[in-house]
């Protein structure tokens, strides 16, 4: 279902007891590292899965950690507005605003939590976070990758500005935000590298993890109404295509009936569990959920769940989450429990979470903590982009 959305006034959310069941892309721009592929299958239920058949009129497990992690965000703010801990401020800053939006809380909200989030939003759309040319991942060295996350951001916070003066800024810096990922889609590359993004607005190559954020960027800002040639987002998708693991035949279809995934780059053939997850949702947000790799990645990943201890576990675990809840079904149901189990255990005393791996680790708590929420969120679905 394509949501169509007007920027001049506020979405309100439902309560949430009323939904029934809505990055690390930074670390990767820091590291200029690819994802490594996993290894190893995980068969068969899951095991100590959290109840979901509690009362919705009550909150459980899950609503209760969100809370928690929400206050942690909030206790990172800086008097600048800020949301950060390990610098990447703009790019924090997005990655928490979304963390927030996608459990209900808006700018516009009279209590702490929407005055913090409007504050937040002041700083993101403050003249020297963006470049002339619309550019956002320069200032706080997050690259491309940075912005893709602040620019959807900004695309999904369209029309709930705390004033109307808040919402004509969101809008005046999103489309320049669009204008800059259109651009750097135009750069010369070869024919594999065409459609896609990579580390800076001029590279003539593109990888999996920097075109997914772009491309979702696209997808919510054409849906706001904002001005996205239709022929980018398919360009896009072509590129999505060629990044499967399995050969294409002519038509576009897997030549073989194996489950196949998503790689880091077009060519490759060793699919990882963070690409497909990638790869999973960017494609149904495009709409293609009836695709043949589409069913090929839900089917991978049902049978490689994200593992603590794997690297970029939070990165994929937030892709997993939201994609696997488009497929819907036995997909959703087991992707869902799987996540509230694994991030409820491993949530801190604070309410934030931290990765057990280096690169993860090393980018901070409030990557983690906003990833986390945003892999939980499938409970309330608020963020457009991530509802079917």
């Amino acid at each position: 279902m394509t949501l169509i959305r007007s920027h001049t006034a506020p979405r309100k959310p439902t309560p949430r007891f009323a939904c029934l069941v809505s990055t690390a892309a930074v670390l990767l721009a820091l590291a200029g590292a690819p994802v490594a592929a996993d290894e190893g299958v995980v068969e068969g239920a899951v095991e100590g899965a959290v109840d979901t058949s509690v009362s919705p009129f009550e909150k459980d497990d899950v609503d209760r950690a969100v809370d928690r992690a929400i206050d942690f965000l909030l206790r990172q703010q800086k008097d600048n507005g800020a949301i950060h801990d390990r610098g990447h401020d703009t790019t924090m800053t997005s990655l928490s605003l979304m963390a927030m939006a996608s459990v209900g809380i808006q700018p516009s909200d009279p209590d702490r939590k929407g005055k913090a989030m409007a504050r937040a939003l002041d700083f993101v759309l403050s003249e020297q976070q963006q470049e002339k040319d619309g550019y956002f991942g320069k200032k706080d060295g997050s690259r491309m990758y940075g912005h893709g996350i602040t620019t959807l951001m900004l695309t999904e916070m369209l029309g709930m500005g705390a004033t109307e003066e808040q919402d004509q800024r969101i809008h005046q810096r999103c489309q320049k935000g669009i204008d800059l990922i259109l651009s750097a889609q135009k750069v010369g590359k070869s024919v594999n590298a065409q459609g896609g993004w990579r580390y800076t607005p001029g590279s003539s190559d593109s990888d999996l993890s920097a075109s997914v954020w772009q491309l979702m960027a696209l997808r919510s800002a054409k849906n706001d109404g904002l001005q996205v040639p239709a022929d980018a987002i398919e360009q896009a998708v072509e590129y999505l295509k060629r990044s499967y693991s399995a050969p294409l035949d002519r038509n576009g279809l897997p030549r073989t009936d194996k489950p196949g995934g998503f790689c880091y780059e077009p060519g490759k053939r060793h699919a990882s569990f963070t690409m497909t997850a990638a790869g999973l949702l960017a494609m149904q947000v495009c709409g293609e959920y009836e695709s043949p790799l589409v069913q090929g990645a839900a089917d991978y990943l049902l049978a490689r769940p994200p593992k603590w201890n794997e690297r970029f576990c939070l990165y994929g675990t937030y892709y997993y989450a939201q994609g696997m809840y488009q497929r819907g079904g036995d997909h959703s149901a087991t992707a869902r429990q799987f996540v509230q189990k694994l991030l409820l255990e491993k949530q801190e005393g604070d309410g934030s979470w931290l990765a057990s791996r280096g690169e993860e680790r090393n980018v901070g708590k409030v990557y983690c903590t906003s990833m986390a929420v945003l892999s939980l969120s499938v409970k309330y679905h608020y963020l457009p982009i991530y509802q079917k």
